[in-house]
């Protein structure tokens, strides 16, 4: 499954991803500065989820970016939206096997820092993961030595 994705990826572009970034609806813009794109719908991608999410784009940009051969995805796929951590994190995997070794994951997040704006960014070094306290998580299951 992973490895049929990855292939028809690969069939649609030169680029060897070594950075993944994973873009909410506010960073969006930020695949269009990708330098030779090649844009894949989520749709047409094998065993690909799809975002239901208003200002989700649902396509995979891959290019350059500062120099950099990168892996965009244009939206993102959440829990809520009725998919298992498992399709959520296909697209890591996939990533993987098209030979990502960093990823990027932007979301937008409030703050109680009263020293934070609107628009200021963060970086989180910890969260609490109440999802994986209801037994819902991405590492249940058998393990995928390719993934590691």
């Amino acid at each position: 499954m992973y490895e049929e994705a990855a292939s028809f990826i690969r069939a649609r572009t030169n680029v060897h991803p070594k950075v993944g970034l994973i873009l909410g609806s506010g960073l969006n813009p930020l695949a269009e500065a990708i330098v030779n794109p090649a844009a894949i719908a989520y749709t047409d991608i094998p065993h690909f989820p799809v975002s239901t999410v208003a200002g989700h784009a649902g396509q995979l940009v891959i290019g350059e970016l500062a120099g950099q051969p990168v892996c965009v995805m244009q939206g993102r796929f959440h829990f809520y939206e009725g998919y298992s951590p498992q399709q959520i994190t296909f697209p890591v995997r996939v990533m993987k096997l098209l030979g990502v070794e960093a990823l990027i994951l932007t979301n937008a997040a409030g703050g109680v820092n009263p020293n934070f704006e609107a628009g200021d960014l963060m970086l989180i070094v910890d969260h609490l993961n109440f999802v994986g306290m209801m037994g819902f998580s991405p590492l249940r299951g058998p393990n995928l030595e390719a993934f590691g």
